[in-house]
């Protein structure tokens, strides 16, 4: 069985579903089809998860709500009617939509959660009474039915590790299995949607639970690429990751993936695929658990973030000083700010952080509590960090890999602020300054990587 997922892109309008079914038709093995929410149609169109956003708000604001329900009930009025679905098909889609005000809600937080929940919900509900429609025997499979039990934990759930079990339970059905990314039920009842790429989260989830031989995410991209498109033109694209390296590159700024929306696969030891819908027939990018090292190739890929700060800290003899750096983070923690990165020296340690958890309302009470707790010679904050990643399964054994990287970011004419090398056996982690990114990127991904290929005209 091969467990197939599906952006809000391919999803988006009735020609774009005809895809989706003629890729379903050309694998039996595609059993198992996770659909998200429609996305845009074109430039400058709202998807419609957006539009359950302005709903939900609304909804809480005690306005007006027919105009934003007739907007949302048009999308998927378009995607029935490209296949004459009869309006009886339709009926539940349309009194789900309208009854999600008439139900009952713990908070704000769940509210939102539930309007935004039912643009999966609906989707896959309409994909399987079209399926069903062409001669396809499909079943509506929703998290309740299935057994998909997540955290109580409105925007950032999580699943339960008791779900897997009762999922395995649908894995030999007879019909094609749609099944509505991006949310789970509590054990209360209750919808709780997943963090960013949630229905990447569930393809993962479902991928494990059934013992896929292969999960395929079907984007609108034909790979991942070795860099950034908007910054390197018509970069490589990359056959083949491993599951680490994914991660990484995920973390750094990746866009295909959430850093955490593999992870269910990781654990399951399936092998995922990204591929696109609109060109089925190309090979995409396979990640796995393991790939043959290539010493010519010791990079896969460069990614860049930007929104980072870098707390400062100087104090001299540090290292002799036992848990100076416990003191720190220990102040971090009861601010409730997390930290990404620890680059250190003798007498000096920077503290890398997310712009949005060091926020300027707490950023002077959590610097005076580090100068009453360590008395330290300086410390300040440096913003608008980025970080840039090169990673790549031989970066560890591959000689001279830190001297050619660091050449060409000084070739770029671009200063480096931190480094990190060591930590991870498949990544060099650079921080710069956030108007260098774009240089930076550049630079390596021509000290590494063939130049870009000019389109034909």
């Amino acid at each position: 069985m091969k467990v197939a997922k599906f952006g809000g892109s391919s999803l988006a309008s009735s020609s774009q579903l005809q895809k989706v079914i003629d890729i379903i038709r050309a694998d039996s093995k595609r059993r198992a089809v996770v659909v998200s929410a429609p996305g845009k149609r074109f430039s400058g169109d709202i998807k419609v998860t957006d539009l359950l956003i302005q709903y939900a708000q609304a909804y809480l604001a005690k306005q007006p709500l027919e105009p934003i329900q007739s907007q949302i009930l048009a999308r998927y009025r378009e995607i029935a009617a490209g296949f004459e679905l009869p309006a009886a098909d339709f009926k539940p889609i349309e009194t789900h939509i309208l009854g999600l005000p008439e139900q009952d809600y713990a908070s704000e937080a769940y509210v939102l959660d539930a309007f935004k929940a039912a643009g999966e919900d609906n989707n896959a509900k309409l994909v399987a009474a079209i399926l069903n429609h062409l001669g396809m025997p499909s079943h509506y499979l929703s998290p309740h039915e299935s057994g998909l039990v997540v955290t109580d934990c409105p925007g950032d759930a999580q699943v339960l590790e008791s779900s897997y079990q009762q999922l395995a339970t649908f894995r030999k059905s007879k019909e094609i299995l749609i099944i509505p990314g991006f949310f789970g039920y509590t054990e209360n009842g209750a919808i709780c949607t997943f963090s960013r790429g949630g229905s990447d989260i569930t393809g993962a989830i479902f991928a494990r639970a059934f013992k896929a031989e292969l999960y395929e995410n079907f984007t609108d991209v034909d790979a991942i690429y070795a860099a950034n498109p908007g910054i390197v033109p018509h970069p490589e694209p990359i056959d083949h990751l491993t599951f680490r390296e994914m991660r990484e590159l995920s973390y750094a700024g990746f866009s295909v993936f959430h850093d955490e929306a593999l992870i269910p696969a990781i654990e399951g030891g399936i092998s995922v695929r990204v591929k696109n819908t609109n060109h089925p027939e190309k090979p995409g990018t396979l990640i796995s658990a393991r790939k043959i090292y290539d010493p010519k190739k010791p990079i896969s890929g460069i990614a860049s973030d930007k929104g980072f700060l870098g707390i400062y800290v100087r104090k001299y003899l540090m290292n002799k000083q036992v848990g100076f750096v416990a003191k720190i983070l220990q102040i971090l923690d009861e601010n409730h700010v997390s930290f990404e990165h620890i680059p250190s020296g003798i007498d000096d340690v920077t503290i890398i952080i997310r712009e949005s958890e060091l926020t300027p309302d707490i950023e002077p009470k959590v610097l005076n509590e580090i100068r009453q707790a360590i008395k330290p010679d300086d410390l300040r904050v440096i913003h608008h960090y980025a970080l840039v990643m090169i990673v790549g399964e031989g970066i560890q054994d591959h000689i001279g890999m830190m001297a050619k990287a660091t050449t060409s970011i000084a070739q770029a004419g671009v200063s480096l602020v931190t480094l990190n090398h060591g930590a991870s056996p498949v990544s060099i982690m650079f921080g710069i300054r956030e108007k260098d990114t774009a240089n930076t990127v550049r630079s390596l991904y021509k000290a590494f990587f063939k130049p870009a290929k000019k389109l034909q005209r």
